[in-house]
């Protein structure tokens, strides 16, 4: 490649590529910040997600306290000197909660059920946290895993506790058709991290120990941690998991009673393919944008192809032009010398041979005949000439009349006597002009590369002592450089012969 092609290749090639790792390197970066964005959301939507299941749990608790407030006003009313009316009061609780159990009991632990049977809780093991102020719900494992929903009732007339069990197999429903997939867990822990109550997948073994935080610690201690830190804070956030050859991701968010904490587990499949929908749009539009920078890349290497072939193309016509010789198409003295040094230059071991030859007389058919006609027989010349020789040989006109034609590889003598029989022949038979034949001959002169001239310069002296012996003996014949070289007449003879 030369310089000019070299520059003008630069000229556009620094440039796009450097407009390209600029792109490139700008969809990257807003590739790998819009994944984190999808990352980031989707944490955000799980955590929502959880703070609703959390929403709703607590919302069913509160349920059960709304449907008691009443109740608990009738009993300040009416006394519970009746057990059978407390009965049907607490009755109605249970018709209208999610209540399995309700017991009013005097602040010993002794009273009624719904039922109208006489309870004391006194000995429970819940019964300690129910007396405490601060409690509202408590858990409890003593017929089924329960939480104990405690109203207390401090009035004139009455000094004691209203207790609703709600079963915890209910939250086993929560997680029913939220469209998490088949390993995903939904549990609510204290803040030791005991299991009170599991949705979902319920056989998964970290969650049949008890204790999410002891069973998940081994295999993940960072993450059991975290979640115990951010717990004992009541903060909400995810944690990434190994359970079993499961990778999960644990997203937790406080209920707000008792330390609870609400914890959604998904497996991390699920969270990529919510990544993966997060982001879709985006991978989307990069994805046709690199298509767009791969088609103009393509587009712009096409037009630089097909420019340089149609600049090639364009210099190859000036290069011609130039090299050619407008009177009679062949190359002129220029590149026929540029040519055959360059020949030269590649193979100076193979055999050529070179012959020069001028018009016989020329100065006269110009005096007698016109220059008009002179330059017809130049023209012809050039045309017919062409014609005899290979497509590889290099034909020139060097001077006014002067022609050169350089034979290439030509592999032994006999061939170079029958190249030079062929000259010899055409010119026998050469005749110019359109309406006027005019028979026109030639002196020519010829020498052998390398033997005779291993360069330009000195092959063409020889190629012209050849011809001035031609001329010196008569004209319209050959002569070779070399005098153990055939003439044109020995040629004659010997054919004959």
């Amino acid at each position: 490649m030369d310089n000019q092609n070299r520059s003008t290749v630069l000229q556009w090639l620094v440039p796009t590529t450097v407009m390209m790792i600029v792109v490139v390197a700008m969809l990257i970066n807003f590739s790998t910040k819009r994944s984190k964005e999808a990352e980031e959301m989707v944490a955000r939507t799980l955590i929502a997600s959880t703070e609703s299941f959390g929403e709703e749990f607590i919302h069913r608790l509160e349920t059960v306290r709304k449907v008691a407030s009443p109740i608990q006003v009738m009993l300040d009313r009416e006394g519970i000197g009746d057990p059978e009316r407390v009965a049907e009061l607490l009755e109605v609780i249970i018709e209208c909660s999610d209540a399995y159990k309700v017991v009013y009991c005097d602040v010993s632990g002794n009273g009624w059920d719904q039922k109208g049977a006489e309870v004391s809780v006194a000995g429970e093991d819940y019964f300690e946290a129910v007396q405490q102020p601060e409690s509202i719900y408590v858990y409890t494992e003593k017929e089924q895993p329960t939480i104990v929903i405690v109203e207390r009732i401090a009035t004139e007339n009455i000094q004691g506790y209203l207790l609703m069990y709600y079963p915890m197999e209910l939250f086993d429903t929560m997680l029913a058709k939220s469209g998490y997939d088949s390993s995903s867990f939904l549990v609510v822990l204290n803040n030791e991290g005991y299991i009170l109550g599991t949705s979902g997948a319920a056989t998964s073994n970290c969650l049949q120990t008890g204790n999410l935080l002891e069973a998940i610690e081994p295999d993940n201690n960072e993450s059991a941690k975290t979640l115990r830190n951010r717990m004992s804070n009541g903060a909400r956030g995810t944690s990434d998991i190994t359970m079993g050859r499961q990778q999960h991701m644990l997203v937790y968010a406080p209920l707000g009673i008792e330390h609870w904490e609400m914890v959604l587990g998904v497996s991390q499949d699920y969270v990529a393919r919510q990544v993966n929908f997060q982001w879709k749009s985006a991978k989307d539009m990069i994805s046709s944008l690199f298509i767009v920078i791969i088609t103009f890349v393509c587009i712009v290497m096409i037009i630089n192809i097909v420019g340089k072939i149609r600049s090639n193309e364009r210099k190859k016509e000036l290069e011609d032009k130039a090299d050619t010789d407008l009177l009679t198409g062949l190359n002129n003295k220029l590149a026929t010398e540029r040519k055959i040094k360059n020949y030269m230059a590649q193979n100076p071991q193979s055999q050529s041979m070179m012959f020069l030859f001028d018009i016989d007389n020329f100065k006269k058919i110009n005096d007698t005949m016109g220059h008009a006609f002179g330059d017809e027989v130049l023209r012809s010349l050039g045309i017919q000439i062409g014609s005899i020789f290979r497509a590889s040989d290099i034909i020139g006109r060097v001077g006014g009349d002067e022609f050169m034609v350089f034979l290439k590889a030509i592999p032994d003598d006999e061939t170079i006597l029958k190249e030079a029989r062929k000259v010899e022949n055409f010119f026998k038979s050469f005749q110019a002009g359109e309406y006027v034949k005019y028979k026109a001959t030639a002196s020519i002169g010829v020498a052998i590369f390398p033997q005779e001239g291993a360069d330009f310069e000195t092959l063409y002296k020889a190629a012209d002592q050849g011809l001035y012996k031609a001329k010196k003996r008569g004209k319209n014949q050959l002569a070779f450089y070399s005098d153990e070289r055939p003439s044109t007449k020995s040629i004659q003879e010997s054919e004959k012969a």
